[in-house]
């Protein structure tokens, strides 16, 4: 199968995760098996291609993962289990934008290269007319290699208003594939510079769903989409494989440092629920490739850690918008002080570092750490390259990786001695998170397709 679709923008909040979700949705009722992915390292837009769907979603990011995985990365989500009829991938802030200072690294046009995939561009068009023209021409002629093969009008005032644009556009031979008429009902609420993730908001991002896919078939030529979508040509090399990633580094393509095999299949929790929704599906994969068995954790209501638990795993999140819950979970909170008190290994990354502190806004979080934090307004934001600062359960002292940070809290102190990472960013470094034997807390996110040693790590921590 190798129909696919990349939903790319002119600019952020054009409108991609609506349309995209939207088309995700209105090509699952028409009974297609479709297959989302989104272009970057957000965690909250997967979150609504996952609802949109039934499948698991997927993070397209060349920095994270390096450009090599991008096109195995996508055979293997389309074709996981069920194989997709369909993918479509949504892209990140405008059509060209990348990492920062590294030119088209990780952008949506990058991606749509590696994957030979055609582009369709989501254009903002509410207060235009026909300057549409110069926009759409100047997106198709900017990268030639770059398959600007429609686009889709978002935030339409009429039908009349999209006849004008559509009149525009006609000269430039550049297809108008819909015009989505204005609909602020159609709308997400919005925090922290993204989306509220749809674990706080199910129900109602259900809802939503079901209403936007409508609208989608009435707004948008369906057709024409799965027409452009079918003539995509095959994706080059194999699908990527977490049980071949875990053999290579058993065979000797990975580090030498990583410990023997477990004596026994370790049990591994792994936060969930509406606290703690940010976690890459790849790494889940991975840990079970490397015998782990995967139990959900959810610290907003489970009162204990699962049965014979051998590790965990904290991922991502908003605890700060549920600190008062999770203090109240007591019972849970002392668990987790009792496993990390007792050496067994702990990976927390970002929302997971916030619970595993002291205090959390004034709330009693879980004490494994020194940490106290604190909701500010400052963003910190971007790629990092980042140096492991001593061995932990889930990297040896020296390794290096890639990462990326999104956060408006601060955890003080930043670093314990050693940090957990040294960071570099922009010409700067600075030591962050904590480290040790059996624990690694840090705001950095990593992708594990890259460092499958990693999760081949934790998981021998866990059954040693």
């Amino acid at each position: 199968m190798t129909a696919r679709l990349v939903i790319a923008g002119t600019t952020s909040g054009a409108g991609k995760t609506t349309v995209a979700s939207g088309l995700m949705a209105a090509f699952r009722a028409r009974g297609l098996t479709v297959q989302g992915a989104k272009v970057g390292p957000d965690f909250i837009d997967p979150g609504y291609h996952a609802l949109a769907t039934g499948r698991p979603a997927r993070n397209l990011d060349a920095f994270l993962s390096g450009p090599e995985l991008i096109s195995p990365l996508l055979a293997h989500a389309i074709g996981h289990r069920e194989p997709a009829d369909l993918a479509i991938v949504e892209g990140v802030m405008g059509l060209f934008d990348g990492a920062s200072g590294r030119g088209e690294l990780a952008s949506t046009a990058h991606v749509a290269k590696l994957t030979r995939s055609p582009v369709v561009l989501v254009v903002d068009a509410a207060a235009m007319a026909r300057s549409v023209a110069a926009l759409v021409l100047g997106y198709r002629n900017y990268d030639l290699a770059v398959d600007v093969a429609g686009v889709i009008l978002n935030r339409v005032g009429s039908e009349a208003h999209a006849d004008l644009l559509r009149e525009a556009l006609e000269p430039i031979g550049v297809p108008v594939l819909g015009a989505l008429v204005r609909d602020e009902r159609l709308v997400a609420p919005s925090r922290h510079l993204g989306l509220v993730p749809v674990a706080e908001r199910d129900a109602r991002a259900r809802e939503t769903l079901a209403v936007l896919a409508a609208r989608i078939a009435e707004q948008i030529d369906l057709e024409a989409l799965e027409r452009l979508a079918r003539a995509a040509p095959p994706l080059s090399g194999q699908a990527w494989d977490p049980v071949a990633a875990i053999a290579g580094i058993a065979n000797g393509g990975g580090l030498a440092a990583v410990p023997d095999p477990p004596a026994r299949a370790p049990r591994i929790a792994v936060a969930a629920g509406a606290a703690f929704s940010f976690r890459y599906s790849e790494n889940l994969e991975l840990l079970q490739a490397a015998g782990a068995e995967l139990v959900p954790l959810d610290p907003l209501h489970d009162a204990a850690l699962p049965e014979a638990c051998d590790g965990l795993y904290l991922g991502g999140g908003f605890p700060e918008e549920h600190g008062a819950a999770l203090a109240e979970n007591q019972p849970l909170r002392a668990a987790v002080a009792a496993h990390a008190a007792a050496g067994r290994p702990v990976v927390a990354e970002c929302g997971g570092l916030l619970y595993l502190g002291r205090e959390l806004d004034g709330h009693a979080m879980c004490g494994v750490l020194d940490g106290v934090g604190r909701l500010g307004k400052r963003l910190s934001l971007g790629y990092r390259e980042a140096t492991a600062g001593a061995d932990s359960p889930l990297w040896r002292a020296g390794d290096e990786v890639r990462g990326h940070e999104f956060h408006y809290s601060t955890s003080t102190p930043e670093a314990s001695d050693p940090a957990a990472w040294t960071l570099r960013a922009r010409g700067r470094e600075r030591p962050e998170g904590i480290a040790g034997p059996s624990v690694h807390a840090s705001y950095l996110h990593t992708h594990w397709a890259a460092y499958p040693q990693a999760p081949v790590r934790l998981a021998r921590a866990a059954g040693g």
